[in-house]
């Protein structure tokens, strides 16, 4: 039996066991707190805490699931590795870490698996060994090190509490004005890992990792890490910090909409989707529904681990081409693949009745019915037809239009593996939405609107469908003729994002670094330093070889030092 096989079926078990466990949890409204004393030092106890509560547990039970899907899927899709036990035991620290940060209600165990989602997550993105991987993974690495410093700050300023188990403060962290300083550093770490706005950056240069790791990181892991901390705090966050969390998620959601339906790349554009919805997620949170935030984030991973696999059978026949250009007519070749592809799709742009219409438009009807201004009320839906809309034209490159690729290409649904994997998933992608509506809310919503407004959430998607079906087919020269090249690359290029996260701060260090060496390392210091200290040393040492070689030199001096002794005694 394979090392793949064993792990999946491990954690597939373990999924059912929490997702079981946390339906007593919920029916019982139980909460466990455990303690673990690790040692004593005079007096002084260290201890591990654990919190088992519903929502943890079902939490969990979703990572240990798409865990188990991805690991069974890694078999087929890296047969060829070399290191298929290492990857697979990285993945496996991967999901612990999560794990540990899913069920600690201390900072110090959160530092512990937030530090380890940062570094495991470095050595997956650098796993082809290349400049890109390399590249991408230190932006990775680097972007989510800013949310580490800010974990340790608040870990520094929670001694004035004496314990660092924040669940027993929540309620006093609001009133208190001195610590509402922990919760702008737990903010500016989710905002880190959950890559909003200003460092959004890394999110889709992380796709240079295997795509069953892009398949774990955007659905259930490292991104909605930062998410899963902010619901933990919620109850502490004041007005302004929820505005302004807000605001900077409304943008963010913006921005990768926008951006995804000028991207070419195949997996680009699923990670700006994840962006998007990661900004969607957040701003509900900062609109004060922390449950619907949590159901979007679990309905969400369904289809987007789905999506990545359904996208890396494709990219795995095709030699790892990602220009969606290239593709097309898949469905002729690929048939279940792509039937999984398209329902995954219209599960993110929110038609009826899959998983992802249920939290998406109970959180529309939610903004509808709620005191908010024009701005963000056009944002959100804007925001919404955008995603309708890269879908549809994700759709249609990759299924409806020609095939573009090699003539010499062999395309088949023969892997068994990864097929029985991602029929494992399409199940609770189009089942799973109304499971949770039902397990998470006791009372139904039901949300009274003017019709007006409740056409509105399908009216959007019916707009976005339309632009997507138009932007990607013959009309395609139309929309883009309408726009000049830079306003292309600004859009396509996420705001110029990548080169403010990259270019624009190291540059003026480099060039600063350079002056320096080549003025005043290279320069004076070498001018006045070494170079000159060399040069009077030579010239010391020749002038006293001179003076040993010339005898009369010699017996002068040495008359001259005598009388000196003679006059000093």
């Amino acid at each position: 039996m394979s090392v793949c096989l064993i792990f999946s079926i491990f954690l597939f078990l373990m999924s059912f066991f929490l997702f079981f466990s946390s339906l007593i949890f919920l029916l019982n409204e139980l909460t466990y707190f455990l303690e673990f004393e690790i040692f004593v030092i005079n007096s002084c106890p260290f201890i591990m805490s654990l919190i088992f509560d519903w929502m943890s547990l079902l939490f969990s039970s979703f990572v240990l699931f798409i865990s188990s899907m991805v690991i069974y899927y890694s078999s087929d899709y890296m047969i060829h590795d070399l290191n298929l036990s290492r990857f697979i035991m990285l993945i496996f620290m991967f999901v612990m870490s999560m794990l540990l940060m899913i069920f600690s209600p201390n900072l110090i165990s959160i530092l512990l698996g937030w530090d380890g989602l940062g570094l495991v997550s470095y050595c997956l993105v650098i796993y082809y060994q290349n400049v890109k991987s390399s590249s991408a993974g230190m932006l990775t690495a680097i972007s989510n090190r800013l949310g580490d410093v800010a974990i340790l700050m608040s870990i520094a300023w929670f001694i004035n509490y004496g314990n660092w188990s924040f669940i027993f403060y929540l309620d006093y962290l609001l009133k208190d004005f001195s610590m509402q300083f922990i919760l702008l550093l737990i903010i500016f770490a989710s905002m880190t890992k959950s890559a909003q706005i200003p460092f959004s950056a890394w999110l889709p240069a992380a796709m240079a990792a295997p795509t069953p790791v892009s398949s774990l990181v955007h659905s259930s892991t490292l991104v909605t890490a930062g998410v899963y901390l902010l619901i933990r705090f919620f109850h502490s966050l004041s007005d302004t910090i929820m505005l302004f969390l807000l605001l900077m998620s409304c943008v963010t959601m913006f921005m990768a909409g926008l951006g995804a339906n000028f991207e070419y790349d195949l997996k680009k554009i699923i990670a700006l989707s994840t962006l998007s919805q990661l900004g969607l997620m957040i701003s509900i949170l900062a609109l004060g529904s922390n449950l619907l935030s949590f159901f979007h984030l679990l309905s969400h991973a369904l289809f987007k681990a789905l999506l990545f696999m359904c996208a890396g059978s494709i990219l795995h026949d095709l030699g790892n081409c990602q220009d969606v250009r290239y593709m097309g007519s898949m469905l002729n070749f690929k048939p279940l693949t792509c039937s999984m592809f398209i329902i995954c799709n219209l599960s993110l742009g929110g038609l009826p009745f899959l998983s992802g219409f249920y939290s998406k438009d109970l959180i529309l009807e939610f903004i509808s019915g709620g005191f908010l201004n024009v701005f963000i009320y056009l944002m959100y839906f804007i925001s919404t037809g955008l995603t309708v809309s890269y879908s549809i034209r994700l759709v249609y490159y990759v299924v409806i239009s020609d095939f573009n690729y090699f003539s010499t290409y062999s395309l088949s649904d023969n892997s068994f593996n990864m097929s029985i994997s991602m029929l494992g998933l399409i199940f609770l992608v189009i089942f799973g939405g109304c499971f949770l509506s039902w397990i998470l809310f006791s009372i139904p919503y039901f949300i009274c609107l003017p019709l007006m407004l409740k056409l509105m959430t399908f009216m959007v998607i019916l707009l976005g469908f339309l632009f997507g079906l138009l932007s990607s087919s013959l009309n395609y020269g139309f929309f883009m003729g309408s726009m000049n090249m830079p306003s292309l690359l600004f859009i396509s290029l996420m705001w110029n994002m990548p080169f403010l996260s990259t270019y624009g701060i190291n540059f003026y260090f480099l060039y600063l670094g350079g002056i320096y060496y080549k003025y005043v390392d290279q320069g004076w210091f070498e001018e006045l330093g070494s170079q000159n200290l060399y040069f009077i040393l030579i010239k010391l040492s020749s002038f006293f070889s001179m003076l040993n070689k010339n005898l009369k030199f010699y017996l002068m001096f040495l008359i001259f030092w005598i009388l000196f002794v003679l006059l000093m005694i």
